[in-house]
């Protein structure tokens, strides 16, 4: 008996590991993210297997349904939005696992950040600004150390890919206008790659009015950096003609 934690993707089903469609299709008994998996997803769950949704459920309860499933030697699905190792709370499901000496696999998704990015058609790394994505949130219900605010984080002026923070995108713009510029460009994100997705563009001066007006407040990703900028002319050596490596001589 095994259990499975499986990255659903973003939310089209075409953007899932053909791994992870196997474990989902052949599943008898799966506990999913009600609230972040998308329908289309869920709808690959055999009808006949077992359906628990973890928007209901605590860990005690999660790790009961596991239990039970391993006493009846049967494999369980547990299917995590976008890449489970990211925000997924995966580790202290696992310790649960290793105190029942419960046998687990990760499987990894696209996560939404990737997901975001693909949408707005936009390449995360520029050459000559931004070598560096830094994939974080801002404190919430969630605490966030000290030495990662997102004012500290800013200073390196990577491309921030930030999660879990819209409803406070007032206070993610506040915090990096001093080391971005408040012209820096900003893309949001909401449901990226789901039927109803919606992007809005903006800069950090003016992000926050235009998130409001559309009513957004959860499931939506923030990316920020002058990587976005669509006057970035620096191109990559990697194709330039001059620039030799092991498998291309030079012009």
């Amino acid at each position: 008996m095994k259990v499975y934690f499986v990255g659903g993707g973003p939310g089209d089903p075409e953007l899932m590991t053909i791994k992870a469609e196997r474990l989902i299709k052949s599943c008898k008994v799966c506990i999913y993210a009600g609230s972040l998996v998308s329908d289309e997803v869920i709808a690959m769950i055999p009808d006949n297997a077992e359906k628990h949704d973890s928007a209901k459920m605590n860990l005690d309860d999660t790790s009961k349904v596991i239990k039970n499933a391993s006493d009846n030697g049967a494999d369980v699905v547990r299917l995590h939005s976008g890449d489970p190792s990211i925000y997924g709370a995966i580790g202290e499901q696992m310790r649960e696992l290793d105190k029942l000496n419960i046998d687990y696999e990760v499987v990894p998704g696209v996560s939404s950040f990737q997901a975001s990015a693909a949408a707005v058609k936009k390449e995360l790394t520029a050459p000559e600004v931004s070598q560096t994505i830094i994939l974080t949130r801002i404190a919430g219900r969630t605490p966030v150390p000290d030495e990662q605010d997102l004012a500290l984080l800013g200073k390196s002026k990577a491309t921030l890919c930030v999660f879990l923070s819209v409803s406070k995108i007032g206070d993610v713009a506040d915090k990096l206008k001093e080391s971005y510029g408040a012209a820096c460009p900003v893309k949001v994100v909401y449901r990226a790659s789901w039927p109803d997705q919606q992007i809005i563009e903006g800069t950090l001066i003016d992000i926050h009015e235009r998130v409001k007006a559309r009513a957004i407040t959860k499931t939506a990703m923030i990316i920020i950096g002058w990587a976005l900028d669509d006057g970035n002319e620096a191109v990559s050596k990697l194709y330039d003609k001059n620039f030799s490596h092991e498998y291309r001589k030079s012009v």
